[in-house]
């Protein structure tokens, strides 16, 4: 009875197999048609850029190129792998320890499936692998441990780290020679050549360097003062505490000022109000005059 379970879950497990690595190899198929198309669209925008004179923007930019470039060669080779493996399948049933052929390949699906989000399939493989083979073979492979068997050209093609300036110029080069563009590069070498240090003693050089005022006819050029020496003549004439009281004065003066207005201004309504009144009550005493002589 054990016996037949075994073979039950044998078959099982190599028919999902081959249904998960066909449906791999036809997505990365479509992306990678997909991502040929956007990859000759931004060889375009970086010719644009070279022939008008935009190499800052394409030195950025070209790093996006490789990045594609290396998930392109990723994905090729990842569909070898399962081609590979999904030819093998019956030998995979057959035999409880991984064969050695197969090793590689699916020690390199394993680790390309927690890198690649675009193919979710290959996760499904790696919970079969992992199901089979121990969880200790699929950790080997996704830690690159010193007896993983990972392929070195997708360990290469899927890692993150920021392209060299050679491979940066390279791509330059090449894309500006496909096209018939006559590109001097010297420009963008020495940029790629440069290094952070460099860079960095430029913009504290820059922030130090004294303005020099050229001289006018009749004008003396007046003597630089150091920065530490105007700060400490600034601090000294002007301290903390004098400058909170002067703002403070600054700021009753300004609300005793608003005041006064106020005051002012209800001054004037309350004798408009009493005119006012005032012009009523004559109104009155003209009517009521007016009605006694009426009336007599």
């Amino acid at each position: 009875m054990s016996s037949l379970n075994s073979l039950f879950n044998r078959a099982t497990i190599g028919t999902r197999c081959k249904t998960c690595l066909n449906l791999a190899i036809s997505r990365i198929k479509l992306l990678r048609n997909k991502r040929e198309v956007q990859l000759d669209g931004m060889r375009k925008e970086i010719f644009q850029y070279l022939h008008t004179g935009q190499e800052s923007i394409a030195r950025i930019r070209v790093e996006h190129i490789i990045r594609e470039q290396n998930i392109l060669a990723a994905y090729e080779v990842l569909e070898l792998f399962c081609e590979f493996v999904l030819a093998r399948v019956p030998i995979l049933e057959s035999k409880k320890e991984c064969p050695v052929e197969l090793q590689e390949a699916i020690a390199s699906i394993i680790y390309a499936s927690s890198r690649c989000s675009d193919l979710p399939e290959l996760t499904t493989i790696r919970n079969l692998f992992g199901t089979k083979y121990g969880k200790e073979f699929v950790m080997s492979a996704l830690e690159l441990r010193p007896d993983s068997c990972v392929n070195r050209t997708v360990i290469e093609k899927l890692s993150v780290k920021a392209p060299s300036a050679e491979a940066k110029l390279n791509v330059l080069k090449s894309i500006a020679q496909e096209r018939g563009l006559e590109w001097d590069s010297s420009a963008t070498e020495a940029q790629f050549n440069k290094t952070y240090d460099d860079l960095l003693d430029r913009s504290e050089s820059s922030q130090n360097k004294p303005t020099i005022c050229t001289p006018t006819e009749g004008r003396s050029i007046p003597s630089p003062v150091p920065v530490k020496q105007t700060a400490q003549t600034a601090s000294s004439s002007v301290s903390p505490k004098q400058f909170m009281v002067q703002s403070t004065e600054g700021e009753k003066l300004q609300a005793s000022r608003e005041l006064s207005d106020v005051l002012q201004r209800a001054r004037e309504a309350i004798e408009l109000a009493d005119n006012a009144c005032n012009a009523a009550r004559l109104a009155v005493n003209l009517a009521n005059v007016k009605l006694s002589v009426d009336s007599s």
